[in-house]
């Protein structure tokens, strides 16, 4: 892609994210928004292939429902209340009709089907992008209406996903699938929360960015897709087949790694609000979520490829910035666990 046009588009999938962030009027938050879609649409569809295309026009059609629910919720409260104003919702129409159209936009179970498609569609690097930084904007908004939302309906959304996300990708190997059924997951978690502790799920968002973006970048720079083509990492690159292990049971929340700093969080104070079978529900589903990481962990680190005995392992990668990049996240992928308190003051 022209290095002017991929300048235009990340600048403009950065202004429509600002915008979503600063504004407080219904039209300005549906303008970034809009502007965010429109922004990644190219970067999906550049590559030309019949998957890219289809999975682009899927994304249109889901955002383009989305935002029109968005700017309906948000005309209703204005007929409603006589306010365009983010913070003055007073109908319950209106609540329930946003928080289903930001699901639908970030990809909550039951409104979660067009995700994995559409991801699976896309290259790593694109999907990077629609795996972390488009769900600011609508996150963004869930973090100012919070007070205002259901929490029967955030709830059910959230344990939905956690069980959702779970249960789909015990069969898929496909990667990238499998890293959109994880996404769900992880999202179920932070709906969950918002509720009641918004600084909790700021600090998970925070988290999965972290290693979601992480996981990308090892897959990225291993060339694999698939979990049969993971399986020859070791090989080519051992040290990356470690990274990408401990870098997946973090994801998977295991301790004495960063993922479990969020879980152990959100359940303790699901059980100080007294939400006892939730939070037994939640962990329960989380273990389905384990068992495809651990399966990818198998894949890579204990299964050995056929390999010839000239074939030279590769210990140290070209320094670039993406590996540079890679560096840092999985850094703190792995080694966050002992700040949790100096982290949880900076998001109270």
């Amino acid at each position: 892609m022209n290095p002017l046009v991929l300048s235009i588009l990340l600048l403009s999938l950065g202004l429509g994210t600002t915008i979503t962030f600063m504004g407080s009027h219904w039209l300005l938050i549906w303008m970034g928004l809009e502007i965010n879609t429109m922004a990644i649409i190219p970067l999906m569809i550049h590559q030309q292939h019949p998957r890219a295309v289809e999975a682009t026009t899927k994304y249109f059609l889901t955002q383009a429902t989305a935002s029109a629910l968005l700017l309906f919720a948000g005309t209703t409260n204005a007929w409603t209340t006589g306010q365009w104003n983010i913070t003055d919702m007073l109908s319950p129409t209106s609540a329930t009709l946003i928080t289903l159209a930001l699901a639908l936009k970030i990809g909550l179970a039951p409104m979660h089907f067009w995700l994995p498609e559409v991801l699976q569609g896309l290259d790593l690097t694109t999907g990077l992008i629609l795996s972390t930084w488009q769900k600011l904007a609508p996150f963004a908004i869930l973090l100012q209406l919070y007070p205002l939302l259901n929490p029967n309906i955030l709830m059910a959304l959230g344990v939905t996903s956690i069980i959702v996300g779970g249960w789909s990708g015990l069969n898929q190997t496909q990667l990238r699938k499998i890293l959109a059924y994880s996404s769900i997951a992880h999202l179920g978690w932070m709906i969950t929360i918002i509720h009641f502790a918004p600084n909790l799920a700021l600090l998970n968002l925070a988290l999965y960015i972290i290693m979601t973006t992480s996981m990308f970048l090892l897959f990225n720079t291993l060339n694999s897709t698939k979990i049969n083509s993971i399986s020859v990492s070791a090989t080519k690159s051992p040290l990356l087949s470690i990274l990408s292990l401990v870098t997946l049971l973090s994801l998977g929340g295991l301790p004495p790694l960063s993922g479990f700093m969020p879980k152990w969080l959100i359940l303790q104070e699901l059980t100080k609000q007294d939400l006892l079978i939730p939070a037994t529900i939640m962990a329960l589903a989380t273990l389905l979520s384990l068992f495809f990481y651990l399966r990818l962990c198998y894949a890579m680190t204990l299964t050995i490829s056929p390999t010839p005995i000239f074939f030279m392992s590769s210990w140290r990668a070209k320094t670039t910035q993406m590996n540079i990049l890679l560096t840092i996240t999985t850094s703190l992928s792995i080694l966050l666990l002992p700040l949790t308190p100096t982290l949880l003051t900076l998001s109270t």
